[in-house]
C-alpha cells in the first residue's frame, strides 16, 4: 500500500462526543470538528448510548472537517479510527439495526453477574489469558446481559444472525455498508474474551461466559488495511488502515515507543498506560496487562490503570449541578480559593476502577462546613482527578520496579494548568504536555499513515512529538501529606456503598 493523498483523517469516537481531525505530514491539525451526543442513564448504575447517534455524529463531523479544510476524499491517504473501548453493541447482520442501546463501558448493571463468575473461580483464568480482571467494565458481561435480556437474542446469535462489536467495529461496519465486520487487537483485548498471548479469541472464555463465536469480528493489526469506505459520500474509496482503542492510540500518539515510557489521558475518565515492551508484564497491584498496539507481527504490551470518572466530574458540575456554564470556567473558580478546607469529592459515580475495582462504590462529598463554597467544590473536583491518577501511578511504579521520570499527558483536562501542577506535586514527577493534546486522534492518524507509507517509521513519528509545557513537582508540606491521608479516608467511605441497593 502507498498513500497518495497529502492528508490523513482520524475519527476519534469518544464517550461523550465524536471528533474528526485532518492532519498533515508534520502532525499538525488542518481542520477539526466535534459533536457531543446524548448520555442515557435509564436506571441507577446504567449508562447507554444510541448507536445510530454515535454513527451520525461521527460521520457528520468527518464531512464537516473535510469541508472545513477545503478537501475531498481523494486528498486523504488513509483514515484511522480511535474509539471508546469496551462499550458494547449488538446488531442484526441482515439489516444493520442494533438490537438494543449500546451498553457503555461505565455501566455497572452486570456487577452481580461478575460476582458469580468470580465465585465460580474464573478470575485466575481471565487474568492469565487476557491480562484483565473480572469487572462490569469489560465487554463480556455486557454481551452476556444482552443475550439474556433481549428476546430471541441468544438463538439468533448462535445462528450467526447477529454481530457484536465495540464502537470501532460498529463504525467500520457502517463505513463499509455492512461489508466488513472487524476490530483490531487492542479493542479485542478489552472484551475479556481475547487471549493476548496467542492473539486469538479464547474458546475456553467464550464457553465460560456463554458467548457464541459467530458473534465476533475478525481481528486485525492496529496498523494495516482493514477495508475501504463504501457509499456515495465524500469518503468513498478512502482506505481504513488504522484502528485502536482510544487509550492505545493516545499512547502511540505520545510516541511512547520505549519500554518504561508512560502517558495519562485526562478525558471522560483518566487512563494511565506504561509501555512494557514485547513481553506481557503481569501486575501484582491490581492493574491491567494489555496490548499497547500491533503493527504487522510486532506486538507491544502495556500496564494500564483506569479511572472511570476524570474529566466527567467537570461535566457533572456543568450539566447536573450547573455551578459552571462551560468546562473552561472550572479553573478560575477553583483558583478562587487557596485550598479545599478539608473537603473531598470522591467521584465514584460508576464505581472504582484501578486499583480498587469496586463496582458498588458511589460518589461522595465529605468534609463540608458552613463555609464551604462553589470554589471549594470546584477545587476538590480537580484534585480528585489528580488523587485518583496518583493511586494508579503508585501501583504502576511498584509493578514496574522503577520510578517514573516523566508522565506525558493529554486529553481535554490536561489543558488545566492548576490540575497539571497539582498532579506533578502529588506524583513527584515531571508532567509534560505536548503541543498537540489531541493525541488520541493523532495516534489513530499515525497508525493509519504508517500502514500506507505516509510516515516511514516510528522514528519519524517520534521526531514530530513536541513539548508545549512542563510542570515540575514542588516540595510537599506536612499539610499536603495530611491532605493525601484525608483523600484515602474519603475513598474508604465511598466503597461498597451501593450493595444494599443491588441486593
Amino acid at each position: 500500500m502507498s498513500g497518495s493523498g497529502p492528508y490523513v483523517m482520524a475519527l476519534d469516537q469518544g464517550t461523550t462526543s465524536s471528533r474528526a481531525i485532518v492532519f498533515d505530514r508534520a502532525g499538525r491539525i488542518v481542520a477539526s470538528r466535534n459533536r457531543e451526543f446524548a448520555q442515557r442513564y435509564p436506571q441507577e448504575g446504567w449508562v447507554e448510548h444510541d448507536p445510530e447517534q454515535i454513527w451520525l455524529s461521527q460521520i457528520e463531523t468527518a464531512w464537516e472537517a473535510l469541508a472545513a479544510a477545503g478537501l475531498e476524499g481523494a486528498d486523504l491517504a488513509a483514515i484511522g479510527i480511535a474509539n471508546q473501548r469496551e462499550t458494547t453493541i449488538i446488531w442484526e447482520r441482515a439489516t444493520g439495526k442494533p438490537i438494543a442501546p449500546a451498553i457503555v463501558w461505565q455501566d455497572r448493571r452486570t456487577a452481580g453477574l461478575c460476582d458469580r463468575w468470580r465465585e465460580d473461580g474464573l478470575d485466575a483464568l481471565v487474568q492469565a489469558r487476557t491480562g484483565l480482571l473480572i469487572d462490569p467494565y469489560f465487554s463480556a458481561s455486557k454481551i452476556a446481559w444482552l443475550l439474556e435480556h433481549v428476546d430471541g437474542a441468544r438463538a439468533r446469535a448462535e445462528a450467526g444472525k447477529l454481530a457484536f462489536g465495540t464502537v470501532d467495529s460498529w463504525l467500520i461496519w457502517k463505513l463499509t455498508e455492512g461489508a466488513t465486520h472487524a476490530t483490531d487487537a487492542t479493542n479485542a483485548g478489552r472484551t475479556m474474551l481475547y487471549n493476548i498471548h496467542e492473539g486469538r479469541w479464547d474458546g475456553d472464555l467464550l464457553e465460560a461466559f456463554g458467548v457464541p463465536a459467530a458473534l465476533l469480528p475478525t481481528v486485525h493489526p492496529s496498523s494495516g488495511l482493514v477495508a475501504e469506505v463504501a457509499g456515495g459520500h465524500p469518503l468513498r474509496g478512502v482506505p481504513i488502515t488504522g484502528c485502536a482503542g482510544d487509550q492505545h492510540a493516545a499512547l502511540f500518539g505520545q510516541a511512547c515507543f520505549e519500554p518504561g515510557m508512560a502517558k495519562n489521558t485526562y478525558g471522560t475518565g483518566c487512563f494511565m498506560m506504561m509501555q512494557t515492551g514485547a513481553e506481557v508484564m503481569a501486575s501484582r497491584h491490581r492493574l491491567l496487562s494489555t496490548l499497547a498496539w500491533q503493527i504487522g507481527d510486532e506486538v507491544a504490551y502495556a500496564l494500564e490503570g483506569g479511572v472511570f470518572i476524570g474529566g466527567a466530574v467537570v461535566q457533572w458540575l456543568r450539566d447536573e449541578l450547573e455551578i459552571i456554564h462551560t468546562s473552561d470556567e472550572i479553573e478560575p473558580l477553583a483558583r478562587s480559593v487557596e485550598h479545599c478546607r478539608g473537603t473531598y469529592l470522591v467521584p465514584a459515580f460508576t464505581g472504582f476502577g484501578a486499583p480498587h475495582w469496586d463496582a458498588r462504590a458511589r460518589g461522595l462529598w465529605v468534609g463540608m462546613t458552613r463555609g464551604t463554597s462553589r470554589g471549594h467544590l470546584a477545587r476538590a473536583a480537580l484534585e480528585a482527578i489528580a488523587f485518583q491518577s496518583h493511586e494508579v501511578l503508585t501501583a504502576m511504579e511498584k509493578d514496574a520496579g522503577l520510578p517514573l521520570r516523566e508522565l506525558r499527558v493529554d486529553g481535554g483536562a490536561s489543558r488545566n494548568d492548576l490540575l497539571m501542577q497539582f498532579q506533578a506535586d502529588l506524583l513527584g514527577t515531571r508532567v509534560t504536555r505536548p503541543r498537540v493534546t489531541e493525541t488520541t486522534a493523532l495516534g489513530a492518524a499515525f497508525l493509519a499513515g504508517l500502514a500506507v507509507g505516509y510516515w516511514r517509521d516510528k522514528a519519524e513519528i517520534a521526531a514530530l512529538w513536541a513539548k508545549e509545557a512542563s510542570f515540575k513537582p514542588r516540595d510537599q508540606s506536612i499539610a499536603e501529606v495530611r491532605h493525601q491521608a484525608g483523600w484515602k479516608r474519603a475513598v474508604e467511605r465511598a466503597k461498597d456503598w451501593a450493595r444494599e441497593d443491588a441486593e
